[in-house]
């Protein structure tokens, strides 16, 4: 049986609460600023979706390589997009 989920994570990762890293008075532009750069990524998100799904279908990959390839795909993709939160808020 495959269990995903936040084993040993005792609560949200950074990727998913960057602002609360801010102090209060940043929060409200942190946020909104996630909120951009999650929907500027989007499309590459589907993107890599449906060529995994397309590329598990064909029998191209495993069900293993598909499960690394998806963990190691979230993992770069929320460094990158916390990269650009950082870079952003750094701005003003």
């Amino acid at each position: 049986m495959l269990v995903l989920g936040t084993l040993g994570t005792p609560g949200p990762t950074s990727a998913e609460k960057p602002c609360d890293d801010y102090p209060e008075s940043k929060r409200k532009r942190c946020e909104t600023v996630w909120k951009r750069i999650n929907a500027d990524a989007a499309s590459e998100m589907a993107q890599f979706g449906r060529t995994q799904l397309k590329r598990r279908q064909e029998g191209t990959i495993s069900q293993e390589q598909h499960l690394r390839e998806n963990m190691a795909f979230i993992k770069h993709s929320a460094e990158k997009r916390l990269e650009l939160l950082s870079e952003q808020m750094g701005k003003k």
